[in-house]
């Protein structure tokens, strides 16, 4: 489980792909805290370290994971935002994020906002039937409250520190981030159903 606080934006070094998946090698300074094994948050979506050194690590994104996540388009150069996985005793400091990417939604618009900076995202009827206005959503990873809702799309704001800190500083029209939900929302629905 990971609070969509990133810890750092990591670099693609390699990415190798096939039939059988990608395979990716990525640096960052949280090597050190790494070890064989960990989930790690790579832009929202939660990979195992297969292979880990002080400068980086390597993972594998199976098909299935490519099919619904943007991380199929990942090139070697590409930042990528990076959580480690929550301790029990940390705070919740976002909310909670489960690593598992619902879908993926495209950047239409970008707008400075004073020192912020407003992004909005299409969403399907898939993903768009879980958000509120004033509710919780992962784009990359990054938590994130929902600033404006419409029928197929959802507007977060950015603020400088969340600018600074993650790849969502230098998004642009046109790009892809992987979404997820909040998971309470999936539960309700779930368990309503049957009532409906």
């Amino acid at each position: 489980m990971f609070t969509g606080l990133i810890e750092d934006i990591g670099k693609v070094e390699s990415v190798e792909s096939g039939d059988d998946g990608a395979r990716l090698r990525i640096a960052t300074q949280l090597g050190p805290e790494i070890a064989t094994g960990d989930s790690v948050s790579v832009n929202g979506v939660c990979l195992t370290a297969t292979a880990v050194d002080p400068s980086g690590f390597e993972t594998e994104a199976m098909n299935q994971t490519l099919d619904v996540t943007a991380l199929g388009a990942l090139e070697a150069g590409a930042r990528v935002n990076l959580e480690l996985a929550m301790r029990a005793s940390d705070r919740l400091g976002g909310h909670i994020v489960q690593g598992h990417a619902d879908g993926v939604g495209k950047v239409v618009s970008v707008e400075d906002d004073g020192f912020a900076r407003r992004l909005r995202v299409t969403l399907g009827p898939d993903l768009i039937r879980y958000v509120v206005a004033k509710g919780s959503i992962g784009l990359n990873g990054v938590s994130l409250t929902v600033s404006a809702l419409g029928d197929d799309w959802a507007e977060v704001s950015l603020i400088p520190e969340t600018l600074e800190r993650t790849n969502l500083g230098g998004i642009a029209v046109g790009e892809s981030l992987n979404v997820e939900c909040d998971v309470v929302a999936k539960y309700v629905e779930r368990l309503v159903r049957p009532f409906a």
